[in-house]
């Protein structure tokens, strides 16, 4: 597939990397020389420089001939005029725009339509974050939770603790464990490398645990690997930009929320708007900002700034003033290596986080979400099995019979509504949305080639 990627700061470089690592042909337009000249030292990729909505960069980029164009420069003026003129002078077949103003997103429905502003997916990474985090706060003890099928089904990913039911016991001690309940063990990971299911033995302390269930179960089988906390209703936000107001703004109502902001116009503009929030001007890592509001009482910090180093400092200091457990918002990759399995719980990756939003729409076969895990390393998607045991590979047959990469596993199938947890005799039907996790990244063309039909379908 041939795709133009604008914009080369971390949302679009990732972009660019994870499709030119599947054999893409990607071009990358920005107008930072030093940015491009490293991403073509890096990647198999090309570069132009300029103006992603000129005209003339766009042909000399391949908009002619490309068949897709992804706009994510920092820009969202930029982005919806480069989907512009991509459709009115290139007839480029798909264009995905990065749109963060909440002006833009509350009018989208009359606005980005083919006669208007012409694009096809809207990714705002602003509302994907939010979305994560508030999926995690669902989920105490989870670093990572995503959904499938409207929701209907969760992966999540939990850290093993030391005096927890399945600790030291096989993955089929769940089911003693709970016997109404249907969860598969998909992925244990151990010192950073992956066992899939199949392999698994035992489950150990300070495991990375990848199980699946219907929404409902979420909770109650992760007690089984993370004892739960004595519920909280306070959270603080450090940060008052577009993702902690919205943050603040879903919460509220909820939890007692308290949001520091520094900026003190921004301060008065979210006690503004925001309802059941109290909103303080002040430094987030201000230690006796921190006492005073009663830091030790929290049962979540989150650093959402835009500055990963206040971020990292906040959250650390919050934790060691007793917050129970502290969330930072990291943009550079080597800072999430860093600080995982640290001082932080949670370290969110907002590129990370919208990589797959973006994935679905270049995944062969019709893929309906995708979700990217352990930094890019492993793949979550949902998949829909069309045709008959004549053209498809995977209608009519049991999981144990469909040809899957080692690295593969099925989690679920959601028919009709209802979640069925994956077991080796169950057979797929046409339409069933079929929930897989890929460890390897390698393997996605093999698990895409499977979901395609027959040329006669």
């Amino acid at each position: 597939m041939k795709i133009i990627v604008l914009g080369a700061g971390q949302v679009g470089s990732t972009v660019a990397q994870n499709l030119a690592s599947e054999n893409n042909d990607v071009t990358v337009v920005d107008l930072n020389m030093e940015t491009l000249q490293d991403l073509n030292n890096r990647l198999d990729l090309s570069t132009v420089y300029g103006h992603a909505a000129y005209p003339e960069v766009l042909r000399e980029a391949g908009a002619e001939d490309a068949d897709m164009l992804i706009a994510a420069t920092n820009s969202d003026e930029t982005n919806m005029i480069a989907c512009q003129i991509a459709y009115t002078l290139f007839q480029t077949t798909s264009r995905i725009a990065r749109v963060r103003s909440q002006q833009y997103l509350t009018e989208k429905d009359a606005l980005f339509k083919k006669k208007h502003i012409p694009i096809d997916v809207l990714i705002s990474p602003e509302r994907l974050v939010t979305d994560h985090i508030e999926r995690i706060i669902e989920h105490p003890g989870a670093f990572q939770v995503v959904d499938f099928a409207d929701r209907r089904v969760r992966l999540v990913g939990v850290i093993v603790e030391k005096d927890a039911p399945m600790t030291n016991q096989p993955p089929a001690h769940l089911q003693s464990l709970l016997p109404e309940v249907e969860a598969l063990i998909t992925t244990v990971y151990r010192q950073d490398k992956p066992i899939v299911h199949k392999d698994i033995e035992t489950i150990l302390e300070g495991d990375i645990v990848y199980y699946i269930a219907a929404r409902d179960n979420t909770v109650v089988v992760m007690e089984q690997f993370h004892r739960l906390d004595k519920p909280s209703k306070h959270v603080m936000i450090a940060g008052g930009g577009n993702i902690g107001m919205a943050l603040a703004e879903r919460l509220e109502s909820k939890y007692n929320v308290k949001l520091i902001e520094k900026n003190i116009s921004r301060a008065e503009h979210l006690a503004e708007n925001l309802d059941g929030t109290m909103v303080l001007n002040g430094d987030v890592a201000d230690q006796e900002l921190l006492v005073e509001e009663n830091i030790s009482s929290m049962g979540l910090f989150c650093a959402l700034t835009n500055d990963d180093e206040a971020n990292i400092l906040s959250a650390m200091v919050a934790r060691k003033m007793g917050a129970r457990k502290v969330m930072s918002l990291i943009n550079r990759h080597a800072y999430v290596e860093l600080v995982e399995n640290g001082f932080i719980d949670v370290a969110i990756s907002p590129h990370n986080v919208t990589i797959g939003a973006l994935l679905r729409h270049v995944r062969r076969g019709d893929v309906v979400a995708v979700h990217s895990l352990r930094r890019g390393s492993a793949e979550a998607l949902e998949a829909i099995a069309h045709g008959d045991e004549t053209t498809s590979e995977v209608v009519g047959r049991s999981i144990s019979e469909l040809p899957l990469p080692s690295s593969s596993i099925i989690g679920a199938i959601v028919r009709n509504g209802e979640v069925l947890i994956a077991s080796d005799d169950l057979r797929i039907e046409a339409e069933d949305h079929v929930i897989i996790l890929v460890v390897n990244k390698n393997d996605i063309h093999d698990v895409e080639d499977l979901f395609q039909v027959g040329v006669t379908y």
